[in-house]
Order: C-alpha cells, then structure tokens, then sequence
C-alpha cells in the first residue's frame, strides 16, 4: 500500500560557497524529518548556474554533512550534467502545446508599469503569449520559454507553515521553464529531479514556499506524485538580517574551528524548539526526538551562536 511505503528526502544544496548555519539548519531537518521515520535520504548539487559553482564547494559540502553526522543512501547526478533529461520533459510540455517563446527584458518584467503583487514579485501577465511567428522573428534573438498557467487554484498543507494557497494565473502568471541561452531553471529541474528521485519530502526555507504550486503543476502535467512540504522558518541575525552565505563568521569553516558537531546539532535543535534545553546531541540521536509539532514557526535567531540580546518571538 502507498501508505505503508518509506519516506524519501532530500538535501538539494547549491555549491556554490561554503555552507552557513541556514544551509545547515534546513539539511539537519530535512534529514532528521525523513530518518526519524525510518527513510531514505538523497543528496543532490543544484548547479544549473555553472558560472557560480565549483566543484571544490561540492567536495565541501559533503565533507561538511559527514562531520555533522549527515549521511546519505543515494547522491543523484548534479543538475549540469542532465541537460539531456530536462530536454525530454520540455519536449513533452512542449507536445501538450502549453509553451511558448518569451522575448520580453528583465527591465521591462520589473517596470513599474507591469503588474505586481504587494510584496512587489511581478506577475507576467502574457505579454508574449499569443505572437505571431512574423512577430517573434522580429525580435532576431533566442527567447526564453514560459509554460502557460491555468486560472486555478493550487493548495497545499505544509507540514510547517499549514494551509497554503495560491492562484497561479492571478499571483505567477505564465513562468519560464528554459531560459535564452538554453540553460533550464529551477522549477522545471527541481520538478524532475524530485520526481525522478522518487522524493516524497521537500524540507527547505520558506523563501521557496510561493514556488511550490508552481512545481505541483508541473508534477501534474509531467506525471509525478506530489510530495509532501514542510518550509523552514528562517535564521535570522539578532539586527534581523537573514543569514546568508556573506556571513562568513557562521560558516562551516568558523563554525567547525569553533564547536563540535554535537554542540552545534543541539545549538540549532534547541533554538527550533526540539529541545527543552541547551544541550549537545548527536544528528542520530536529533532523529529519535524529531516533531514537527515542536518545530517553531517563527523565523529564528539561535541567540546561543551569537552574543548579545536574544531576538527570539513567541512561538505560534
């Protein structure tokens, strides 16, 4: 029965630095989320921009998650070498007739005259959708291409943030699935690779929760299951800055000359709440105590990394 089959998650990190504590913090849940179910977990370099990414990041990274204590059952193909796959699915999205090519410019998708929503995200509203070939020619240069979106709406329950919806006509519009110089985007690829892959947990930031019904559609018109989601809160600085890769003091490298990968597992555990107190852990023993019920659901500032007032809010 589909009920009784294990979990399959994942950690899908780009390489393209050093990982820092919010890399961190999204892998050891994802991780702990599918083994404390007795799942699989499956590793994945996302590094369709190769102008950004290294190989020695990589290696990194994988270093970094086996100190931590991290493991892996499967690590599938990085995205740059499976241009030839993404090639079928866009063929087949392509035969359903829902593509189109787009020539309009980054400046002109974020004028001031082009729709957007409150939180200013643009939401292409078709303009190249219905050109003609005389039309498109004119242009003399390779366009994107944009999958057309139905006027429908898309709803999910997130295992962190809970019920979740979104229009994708009203609040996407049409989105690009291969850009003009032939490179595939995330939404497509991470479709694909998930469903290849078999995945049945996605466990990342909520930056990426507004991209999941975009990948549901996907899913649905390219034949995958739909896995189930749970968007992380974010860790956040105590100024409220988001943490992000330019914070070099709370990268792997100062992270690992400064703590054990115990004492860093319990500091990330205990600021999510999984823990009633300041202690270390191993990532094994995480997995035995793991609850998304116990999981906050503000964004966190784990107040035991850095020094100063706590920035903690009330959990909700």
């Amino acid at each position: 029965m589909e009920s009784l089959k294990k979990p399959v998650g994942r950690f899908a990190p780009t390489p393209s630095g050093r990982m820092h504590l919010g890399n961190v913090f999204a892998a050891l849940m994802a991780w702990a989320s599918v083994r404390s179910r007795g799942g699989s977990f499956v590793l994945r370099m996302e590094d369709l921009d190769t102008q950004r990414t290294a190989k020695e990041y990589a290696d990194l990274l994988r270093e970094d998650l086996e100190w931590l204590g991290l493991d892996w059952d499967l690590e599938t193909p990085p995205q740059s070498q499976r241009s030839e796959v993404y090639d079928r699915y866009f063929a087949c999205l392509a035969e359903k007739g829902l593509l189109y090519p787009c020539y309009c410019t980054r400046s002109q998708l974020h004028s001031v005259n082009a729709p957007h929503l409150s939180d200013g995200t643009y939401v292409y509203p078709g303009t190249c959708r219905n050109l003609t070939a005389a039309e498109q020619a004119a242009f003399g240069r390779d366009p994107a291409w944009r999958v057309m979106v139905p006027d429908k709406i898309w709803k999910l329950h997130d295992l962190c943030r809970g019920d979740y919806q979104q229009n994708l006509a009203a609040e996407c519009g049409d989105f690009v699935v291969r850009r003009a110089d032939g490179v595939y985007v995330y939404q497509l690829a991470v479709t694909v690779d998930d469903g290849e892959a078999g995945v049945t947990e996605v466990v990342r930031g909520m930056d990426l929760l507004s991209s999941a019904p975009r990948q549901m559609y996907l899913q649905e018109l390219l034949g995958f299951s739909h896995p189930e989601y749970g968007h992380l809160p974010l860790l956040m600085a105590p100024d409220g800055r988001r943490l992000s890769k330019r914070d070099r003091d709370l990268d792997m490298g100062a992270l690992r000359r400064r703590m054990t990968p115990e004492k860093l597992v319990g500091s990330l555990a205990y600021s999510a709440g999984l823990l009633e107190k300041q202690e270390s852990i191993s990532a094994a023993e995480l997995a035995t105590v793991f609850s998304w019920e116990k999981l906050r659901r503000d964004n966190i500032c784990p107040e035991n990394l850095f020094s100063g007032k706590s920035c903690f809010s009330p959990k909700i």
